[in-house]
């Protein structure tokens, strides 16, 4: 079987404690320097790369000579805020070796729960994709509280791959991938190579605690393949000691193991959006609209809607409706009701004099809606 990643466009790199530091002593310039080199033969290859980047924690505990990762959440937040620093900067010093722009986004799992902060953060991670600037995540350390002794970038990195649809998750750690059993107590344990994510059977291989650095182990990883395939994406678990990894899995060479996600993208998010997302509030749309949506795949323009019913904020779930009451779509809407009102039925270039600003020239766009 070939690799996963050569026929992916859209990836999710993440890179864990282990690989980035120097035996827990700060950040290891020379790796860093191996993973942005990789990362650039990606993009330049064609790829769109989002990286997620552990690293903080453990670059701030070397600065502030700590040798044990503390408990208290204040002083993990400090080491954080202190190492978040050194991290940034020397991935900017080599991705602009490389003729590369990066960008610094740090997130926390609420962001992604909250429709208003969800929307933000997929429109600003679609846009610096479209520029070809390489978006660096990071949890927010810095300001949640039970995430940093529950979290993991692992988990993290699932959830950005559903935020944007990626086709391929790949997660580098320091094991060469999945095993049947733990390595370092059965020498006779096999390396998984292949394998559906979601597949309960993983979960029961992958026990196991991380390492003293990190806060995640295998189990973590294989759950977030269970969550990056419920939107469609494969996921990769391979070890980033191996040389040249990224380049070698773009060749279609096979490392580590690889998980399939047998869930299509449509149907996964169509699952997300029609399921499990309370409706907010109706639209009722003109013919053309309907046959906009419908017949060319486009997005909900302004002109088309006749009628806007509920109270619904930016970023809630509507449905839209024909003129006979049939559901057509529903989708994540990009102003809020009375807004909605004030442009319905306007040409788009109408937005801003009519609100006093413009957001999105659509009401909902074509990737946050779903044809029923």
């Amino acid at each position: 079987m070939k690799s996963l990643l050569a026929n992916s466009h859209r990836i999710i790199i993440k890179v864990g404690s282990s690989l980035l530091t120097n035996h827990g002593e700060g950040l290891d310039q020379k790796a860093i320097a191996s993973w942005v080199e990789q990362i650039a033969h990606l993009v330049k290859s064609g790829k769109e790369i989002v990286l997620v980047s552990s690293g903080a924690v453990a670059e701030g505990m070397q600065r502030l000579g700590w040798k044990v990762r503390p408990t208290l959440i204040n002083e993990l937040q400090a080491a954080a805020a202190i190492g978040q620093m050194g991290l940034v900067q020397i991935y900017e010093k080599n991705f602009s070796q490389h003729a590369l722009k990066a960008a610094q986004i740090l997130l926390t799992h609420d962001d992604l729960a909250d429709r208003k902060r969800y929307l933000n953060a997929r429109s600003t991670l679609n846009t610096l994709l479209e520029l070809k600037v390489i978006p660096i995540i990071n949890e927010n350390d810095t300001v949640v509280t039970d995430e940093i002794r529950f979290g993991d970038n692992d988990t993290l990195a699932s959830l950005v791959a559903n935020l944007i649809e990626a086709d391929l998750l790949i997660i580098l750690t320091d094991q060469p991938g999945l095993f049947s059993e733990d390595p370092r107590k059965n020498k006779e344990a096999k390396l998984i190579h292949h394998g559906i994510a979601g597949d309960l059977s993983l979960e029961v291989m992958a026990g196991g605690a991380g390492s003293s650095i990190g806060t995640g182990g295998m189990l973590t990883k294989v759950l977030a393949a269970k969550r990056a395939s419920r939107s469609g994406a494969h996921t990769i678990i391979a070890s980033g000691k191996e040389a040249n990894v990224l380049i070698r899995l773009n060749q279609g060479e096979t490392i580590g193991t690889h998980l399939e996600s047998k869930q299509l993208k449509v149907a996964a998010r169509k699952q997300w959006l029609a399921d499990h997302l309370q409706l907010r509030g109706k639209l009722i749309l003109d013919d053309g609209a309907v046959d906009a949506l419908k017949k060319e795949g486009k997005s909900l323009l302004p002109i088309g809607v006749i009628s806007v019913e509920g109270d619904f904020d930016r970023g809630e779930v509507v449905v839209c409706l024909d003129t006979k009451g049939g559901e057509i779509a529903r989708g994540l809407i990009n102003y809020n009701a009375a807004e909605t009102k004030k442009i319905m039925g306007k040409s788009t270039n109408l937005i801003e004099n009519l609100l006093g600003y413009i957001d999105q020239p659509s009401l909902i766009h074509r990737d946050n809606l779903i044809l029923l």
